[in-house]
């Protein structure tokens, strides 16, 4: 498996997991051994990204939760929607996805919408006048074995339970048009934050780290 319709295929089947789990981790290894150049984001959410490949539309990523995470402090909020349908398998630990209602005519709003628009390794996060109001819809538990999916536009947080690290293997397909949003502060303003891209020692070391949980189910 090499291409993003094999993944997302295996993925929907969900037939033969030791054959996802098998390709994750040889990407580690690459990774780990220097033979793949990529480097890891620490994501401002709170969890790791080694952005394994990108082919127009589609992306590939695999998405770690350490067990003692840096504390989420986002200049918005933890709840967002991607610019992208999100299907994604869970390859070690446990994830919460908190799915959530968004209703524009609140007399009251308590969020203002920011789009998203990435730039490299910055985020420009530009305030709306989007007013709004959220509300929990669901909540979903996945854990190693489990495939989820999330749509474009659809607002939700992803986070995992503290000293519980996770591993996912996700695809991202953009949705053309569509924005990445994020709920702030009604009396935020529009601002820029920049992503930590680390080194390749730290990516290696990492790539080790995850693969290690990924061998463990």
């Amino acid at each position: 498996m090499t291409s993003y319709a094999d993944l997302e295929r295996e993925i929907d089947r969900g037939t033969r997991p030791d054959l996802l789990r098998g390709w994750v981790l040889d990407v580690l290894a690459d990774v780990a051994d220097g033979r793949r150049a990529l480097r890891a984001v620490r994501h401002p959410l709170g969890f790791t990204c080694l952005p394994v490949e990108r082919d127009g539309p589609d992306g590939i990523c695999v998405h770690a939760w350490p067990a003692d995470p840096p504390p989420v402090r986002p200049t918005t909020s933890t709840m967002h929607s991607h610019s992208w349908d999100l299907l994604s398998h869970v390859l070690h630990g446990t994830v919460r996805n908190e799915l959530i209602d968004i209703d524009d005519a609140a007399a009251d709003p308590a969020w203002r919408i920011y789009e998203v628009h990435s730039f490299g390794e910055v985020d420009e996060m530009a305030a709306t006048d989007r007013l709004v109001t959220a509300t929990t819809a669901t909540v979903e538990t996945h854990s190693a074995g489990d495939s989820y999916a999330l749509r474009a536009g659809g607002f939700h947080t992803s986070e995992v339970d503290a000293g519980a690290p996770a591993v996912t293997v996700a695809l991202g397909r953009t949705t053309p048009g569509a924005c990445d949003l994020s709920l702030g502060a009604v009396d935020g303003r529009s601002h820029r934050v920049r992503r930590d891209r680390c080194d390749a020692a730290e990516t290696a070391r990492m790539a080790r780290e995850i693969a290690r949980l990924v061998a463990r189910g």
